[in-house]
């Protein structure tokens, strides 16, 4: 895990001797700087360096204008720089990046033109879905500050076709992974319920993957359904325990007149009194044995049940998300994972395969309803439970949806 204070103090001031590019007439700066606050100890201590190195570098603390709008400075900041440095952590993909791709369309023109330079700052940071195709700097690279420098110091005409390339359509991050979607109510969320999801606004990284925001709030209430009706029917199933209580306390009752009478019958028949009682104290404990075991196995049946119930929904809500080429994906009762995926070449595989039928739609939604979520967990993941396919799919490099459907349905296993 990256330390800013161990690599701030062992980066070489200058590494290698670079001439900075020539300024453009409309470029005031080589590089434009978006990090969030709580990494500006190692990104000021990079800023640093390239400034030591001749390199003009903009950042929001030093040069945005006050009074103006932060998307206004940010715009004009972008336009005057000739590359753009994202300095990728945990806290900047949940706020200034959101900030950022929520406002892509007034940042496309300029972004087209200008090479994105993401650095990742930590270990586990979910990518953003628009910077996937680029190959990004590791900030713990022995090499980082040599490699940003000799980025930063190519003029932008010869980076094309280069590993950094600037924005992109989404067509290239196909089975790539999102951020994935947390509950509202994850705070204090109990095993037997289940989360709801903000169905209120389409998130920020999905607003240029998906044209119909209708849709995706569509699913999410789907999802969200759980919670209204399954959840409610546990407290039906929880009268099971509470039953096998009433039937304990019930025993007892009937164990402590036992003793009474046998108490009375000591007197006759002194020889069975203890045989008796340990007949009694046998059932009770078995009684009390067998609650204990049943409350137990009824908190863990009742989690499997809710995560069951959140990815038949995730499935159904799938059948309409997959026109938006987006799937979810449940393995837990908190979290939805997310994948951006293009289905049209498996949906012709099923059209191809039933087509003498006429049911290949039907099938094909059938499919995506029972497999579609453990598929998008599997994607998300990069983890598949079956060994590498040799024959090719419709995703290269990777398993198609068909491939896993196929998989499952060979083993027996219906999600």
């Amino acid at each position: 895990m990256y330390s800013p204070e161990t690599t701030s103090t062992s980066l070489p001031l200058c590494p290698s001797p670079c001439d900075p590019p020539a300024l453009g007439d409309d470029e005031i700066y080589h590089v434009f700087v978006s990090y969030s606050s709580t990494d500006y100890q190692w990104t000021h201590s990079v800023i640093h360096r390239l400034e030591a190195c001749g390199l003009k570098v903009c950042y929001h603390e030093r040069d945005f204008t006050p009074g103006r709008t932060v998307l206004e400075n940010m715009s004009d900041c972008i336009q005057g720089s000739q590359k753009v440095l994202l300095v990728l952590s945990q806290e900047f993909v949940r706020s200034r990046w959101c900030l950022l791709e929520a406002n892509m369309s007034l940042f496309r023109d300029c972004l087209g033109r200008k090479p994105i330079v993401p650095v990742v700052l930590e270990q586990g940071v979910p990518v953003p879905l628009h910077l996937c195709h680029l190959t990004y700097l590791e900030a713990d690279d022995p090499d980082f500050e040599s490699k940003l420098l000799k980025v930063l110091c190519t003029p932008n005409r010869q980076l094309q076709g280069s590993t950094v390339v600037p924005f992109q359509p989404p067509s290239i991050y196909n089975g790539k992974a999102l951020q994935p979607l947390l509950s509202v109510n994850e705070e204090g969320l109990s095993k037997w319920d289940c989360g709801r999801f903000s169905d209120m606004e389409v998130p920020d990284q999905l607003r240029l993957v998906i044209e119909d925001h209708e849709k995706y709030k569509k699913a999410v209430r789907i999802i969200n359904d759980v919670h209204q009706t399954k959840v409610a029917s546990l407290w039906l199933r929880a009268l099971r325990p509470i039953i096998g209580g009433i039937f304990f306390l019930l025993l007892i009752a009937l164990a402590t007149v036992t003793i009474i009478v046998i108490t009375s019958l000591k007197s006759k028949h002194p020889d069975n009194t203890s045989n008796l009682m340990a007949v009694v104290l046998t059932c009770i404990y078995c009684v009390v044995f067998s609650l204990v075991i049943d409350v137990a196995l009824w908190e863990k049946d009742q989690l499997k049940f809710i995560v069951k119930e959140m990815q038949k929904a995730v499935g159904q809500a799938n059948v309409i998300l997959s026109e938006e080429k987006v799937l979810m994906g449940c393995w837990s009762h908190s979290k939805i994972y997310l994948v951006y995926i293009n289905l049209d070449g498996c949906r012709g595989e099923f059209a191809e395969t039933f087509s003498e039928e006429g049911c290949a739609e039907d099938m094909f939604k059938r499919a995506l309803t029972f497999f579609s979520s453990g598929y998008a967990c599997c994607l998300a993941k990069r983890d598949f439970p079956f060994s590498q396919l040799t024959s090719t799919g419709h995703l290269e490099g990777m398993v198609c949806f068909c491939q896993y459907v196929s998989q499952r349905l060979r083993a027996d296993q219906w999600e």
